[in-house]
């Protein structure tokens, strides 16, 4: 079986979300969600870091969703500094494992780059509150990768990472600086990974940041 493309629409708070999914050669052994960068910066589910973590993700067998925030492409609404858009991610898992049950029980990943590790975060919050509720749909993620993180900037509920997140920075991020970064990694006491020299948008790195994601996926 060939990769192949799809563009799909969810129903997101504001209205539609479009979103484009990828599967995988081989039969599909989880999925992945992997959230882009800020909409009024520029940020898209085709952003460069968005698909190179896309990219591994597929390699692993992983269908891999890549939507697009509200008031980015076909998706509607306005930019709501991450409380709405955490909640139209929320709307999209629930209706992405109804429409796939047969993914809703494999593992899955939360993947974030910059703005979208603020959505992402907050998102395996909400979901962990759904689990521990016992009305959850699917299981709480099986990796949360942060990349570039921004968390602390848009951040509106309480959050603690969990034991298998990933968080990737930049020695010389422009937009996040390492020290942001460290903040917000000491407040949670979350290890960090450092990629020398590499900015915010990993240029000229990222083959070293699709390998350190590829070895957080092998152990899935």
């Amino acid at each position: 079986m060939a990769e192949h493309k799809e563009v799909k629409a969810f129903d997101g708070q504001a209205g539609p979300i479009e979103c484009v999914i990828e599967w995988p050669e081989a039969s599909a052994e989880g999925w992945a969600l992997v959230l882009h960068p800020h909409p009024l910066h520029g940020g898209t589910r085709d952003n460069k870091v968005v698909t190179t973590i896309g990219r591994a993700c597929l390699q692993r067998n992983l269908v891999t969703l890549r939507p697009n925030f509200r008031g980015v492409g076909d998706s509607a609404g306005e930019f709501d500094s991450g409380k709405g858009e955490t909640t139209d991610m929320q709307m999209l898992v629930e209706q992405f494992v109804q429409a796939y049950p047969d993914l809703a029980t494999k593992p899955w990943v939360l993947a974030g780059f910059s703005f979208g590790t603020a959505v992402a975060a907050q998102l395996q919050a909400n979901l962990k509150d759904v689990v521990e509720s016992g009305s959850a749909v699917c299981d709480t993620p099986s990796a949360l990768i942060l990349v570039g993180a921004a968390v602390g900037r848009f951040q509106f509920r309480d959050i603690s990472l969990p034991e298998n997140t990933l968080m990737v920075h930049g020695e010389v991020d422009e937009v996040v600086p390492f020290s942001e970064a460290m903040d917000f990694a000491r407040r949670h006491e979350q290890p960090v990974t450092v990629i020398p020299d590499a900015s915010h948008f990993f240029h000229g790195k990222l083959v070293s940041l699709k390998s350190l994601v590829q070895q957080r996926l092998a152990t899935l």
